[in-house]
């Protein structure tokens, strides 16, 4: 399932990952950039997105059934 904050980055499944970061970074409120102590929390949602936009260019496998 894909993450609904991923979605809203708009990007294009052949984006490269530094496109994605860049993405990340306009999608945070200046206020939580400029907050020290968020950093690890900014860190892990790019690390999502990132994990959001590899699984996004990977093919799905077909279901058996």
């Amino acid at each position: 399932m894909t993450d609904p904050a991923y979605l809203r980055l708009g990007l294009p499944p052949k984006a490269s990952r530094l496109a994605v970061v860049r993405a990340a970074i306009r999608a945070l409120h200046p206020d939580t950039l400029a907050v020290r102590s968020f950093r690890e929390a900014r860190k892990r949602f790019y690390r999502d997105m990132l994990d959001q936009h590899a699984a996004r260019q990977t093919p799905a496998e077909p279901r058996s059934g």
